[in-house]
């Protein structure tokens, strides 16, 4: 298996190079029980000179692969924050809801913000946060999705900014990695 390093801060991490289509291939991402990682990660973010430290009253994170870096953004912030579910759930009160796809997933996803959040996103400047952004389909759908509240998002952040699409002039992020494609190339960083 090909593996493509990173280093955030101190730490370095291999990602598998994993292909997600018959002609592209990611270095696979999960920070899913790296408590350093996340840690340092959130830390770097919430530190990063155009982070809007001050300005921000909440985050806004795509459930699943970022909840934990958006929680450690949100302790070192002193601020809430609030997940964008993926499915309707029986407790949700008037749920707004969004499509989006990902180039890691397949099909059609929803993205549902329950009422309650609704409320609590109500006149508030938010910062969205997602692990990885590729080619933006996510930050769009949550975007369009808040459009729908009374909130301004003044900010976007990731860890990673991947080669997939997305220009990242105004996305607040650690490091940028490369999309590999299938045919014949290797890539040993």
């Amino acid at each position: 298996m090909e593996y493509y390093h990173i280093q955030i801060g101190a730490l370095d991490r291999a990602l598998p190079v994993i292909p997600v289509s018959e002609k592209t291939a990611i270095a696979s991402f999960v920070m899913l029980g790296d408590t350093e990682l996340i840690e340092v990660s959130a830390d770097a973010l919430v530190n990063h000179e155009k982070f809007p430290r001050e300005k921000t009253d909440l985050l806004v994170c795509p459930e699943a692969k970022s909840l934990p870096l958006t929680h450690a953004m949100a302790r070192l912030l002193g601020i809430r924050y609030v997940v964008v579910r993926k499915q309707i759930k029986t407790y949700m009160r008037n749920p707004l809801v969004e499509p989006v796809s990902s180039i890691t997933t397949e099909g059609e996803q929803l993205l549902v913000l329950d009422g309650t959040d609704r409320e609590l996103l109500a006149g508030k400047q938010v910062c969205l946060v997602d692990d990885v952004v590729s080619t933006g389909g996510s930050f769009a759908s949550m975007r369009k999705l808040l459009s729908k509240t009374n909130c301004t998002i003044i900010a976007e952040s990731a860890v990673l900014l991947e080669e997939g699409g997305y220009p990242g002039e105004n996305l607040i992020y650690l490091q940028k990695i490369p999309v590999f494609p299938i045919a014949g190339k290797k890539c040993n960083n």
